[in-house]
């Protein structure tokens, strides 16, 4: 292992900034170099989270990770991003690596971890991911008792959403964006549309609670989720 900077990964919450962990703060506040991901030409949510924390004396590396690719295309593109990380670390310089919600529950740090964590000192520090803090937000529990929890990618197709959904007690759907009709149509096909809720950008200011149907499918965001809650009551 080299002996450069040490890589840190923080989860900074699902977008309410008082949702940042004390250690993720320290950490934060105290690293010369911050990385954070964000699409090209839109502004990154993880440093919009942290920015009241911020002391303006930090280099900072934007890197983007496009999603949808073949996994072969990918990897080459994903290799060539953590190139600026991976020269910061080699010069000694610790890295802190901000991951909206949790940084290995669907978390874009995965990426860089797996590329650089046999090279250099790595910690993962744990965020509040959207699968807690949506329900929260909602106002609903989740499960009780014994109750399965499934999480979904809408990705998926309708055959292995089907059969998911078929088998558990209450469920998360993550990913929505462009797969939102085909969920939709899922849930009322199975009877769960009226148990399902709808949520997105949870805990920011923009966050945005609306029944199934009243969603329109050409502008659900990336950071939304459906909810269906174990039918089980105390």
């Amino acid at each position: 292992m080299n002996s450069g900077g040490r890589l840190y990964g923080i989860g900074v919450g699902p977008g309410d900034p008082e949702l940042l962990t004390l250690k993720a703060l320290r950490l934060l506040q105290s690293a010369p170099v911050i990385a954070y991901q964000s699409a090209i030409d839109k502004e990154s949510i993880a440093r919009k989270i942290v920015s009241p924390y911020l002391p303006g004396n930090q280099i900072e590396v934007l890197y983007h990770l496009p999603r949808a690719l073949e996994p072969e295309k990918a990897k080459s593109i994903y290799d060539q991003e953590v190139e600026p990380i991976a020269a910061h670390l080699a010069a000694g310089r610790d890295v802190v690596v901000l991951c909206e919600g949790d940084p290995f529950f669907y978390g874009s740090f995965m990426y860089i971890f797996t590329r650089l964590s046999d090279q250099y000192q790595t910690e993962v520090v744990p965020g509040i991911s959207s699968l807690m803090a949506c329900p929260v937000s909602l106002g609903v529990p989740f499960t009780y008792y014994n109750d399965v929890l499934t999480v979904l990618p809408a990705t998926l197709s309708t055959e292995m959403l089907t059969s998911h959904l078929l088998t558990t007690d209450a469920a998360a759907i993550m990913k929505l964006g462009r797969h939102f009709t085909k969920v939709r149509d899922i849930l009322h096909q199975l009877g769960m549309a009226s148990r399902a809720k709808y949520i997105e950008r949870a805990t920011t200011t923009q966050q945005r609670i609306v029944s199934l149907d009243e969603v329109n499918p050409e502008d659900v965001p990336y950071f939304s989720m459906i909810v269906i809650p174990t039918k089980q009551k105390l």
